[in-house]
């Protein structure tokens, strides 16, 4: 999987298509990201020990990876690899060349 947990990615498909946010978690046995703001869901919590507070919260729920993409600037690019004469492999963008 070619997106990590801190990357800014856009939203291809979906209901909130054209969404930007942060990758929270990257969920790579599933081909999953929860986006922060994204694919949010209503759901009710009952009070515990760690969160006092019950009633109805706002849950951001995964989404396939592969309807999303990194933003390189302010547009969504494809993510490549760039390995280095000493093994080094890094991250580059597909749109600009540059690295990420």
């Amino acid at each position: 999987m070619r997106i990590r947990k801190g990357d800014q990615v856009v939203v291809l498909k979906g209901k909130d298509r054209g969404k930007t946010g942060e990758v929270i978690a990257a969920l790579p046995a599933r081909n999953k990201v929860i986006v922060d703001g994204v694919n949010v869901a209503k759901r009710h919590q009952r009070p515990t020990q760690a969160m006092q507070q019950g009633g109805i919260i706002d849950k951001p729920m995964p989404i396939d990876v592969s309807n999303v993409a990194l933003v390189d600037g302010d547009k969504p690019t494809r993510v490549g690899y760039n390995v280095g004469s000493d093994g080094t492999k890094t991250r580059v963008s597909k749109r600009t060349g540059g690295e990420l």
